[in-house]
């Protein structure tokens, strides 16, 4: 299983949005340049985040992306479904009906144990996509990135907004 690349950029993006002060908008255009990935591109799911309530636009001068919601109330697997859909990892076809040895309607009666199984690893990094908020998100990166790193990047974003 491969996640488009929205995926990533909208994380990113989501936990830059969960540092802004209160009040503050980060224009598509600043955050694309931040993660040096196209604008149109990045607005896509930026668009996505809003539609699904995770964040929230405004127009003009000030104008930009903030969230919506507490970062404690966004997990990530609720930015993954607003990007890729809530629909499973797996789509079984029920290919075993194609078996030219197989008697008609043997084991039509449950799915097979293959679909069973990816069905259940689905549910399983479901499970764990919703078990982290970004505010969970926030904690390890004041473990991982340096305080003068996140200074930096503050102040990037702080003249460009």
């Amino acid at each position: 299983m491969q996640l488009r690349n929205h995926v990533e950029w909208a994380l990113h993006c989501c936990a830059i949005l969960a540092g802004l002060p209160e009040g503050k908008f980060l224009p598509a255009k600043v955050l694309a340049e931040f993660h040096g990935v196209p604008k149109e591109y990045l607005a896509k799911a930026l668009q996505a985040l809003s539609l699904a309530g995770l964040v929230e636009g405004t127009l003009g001068p000030n104008g930009g992306y903030r969230l919506k919601r507490a970062p404690e109330n966004i997990t990530f697997l609720d930015v993954v479904e607003a990007v890729e859909g809530k629909a499973s990892t797996f789509v079984c076809t029920e290919i075993r009906g194609n078996n030219p040895c197989r008697e008609p309607g043997y084991c039509d009666a449950k799915p097979c144990g293959i679909a069973r199984v990816m069905w259940d690893a689905d549910r399983v990094w479901r499970e764990k996509l919703a078990s982290v908020r970004m505010s969970d998100l926030m904690v390890t990166l004041l473990e991982d990135v340096p305080a003068d790193q996140l200074a930096k990047n503050a102040e990037w974003f702080a003249e460009r907004s």
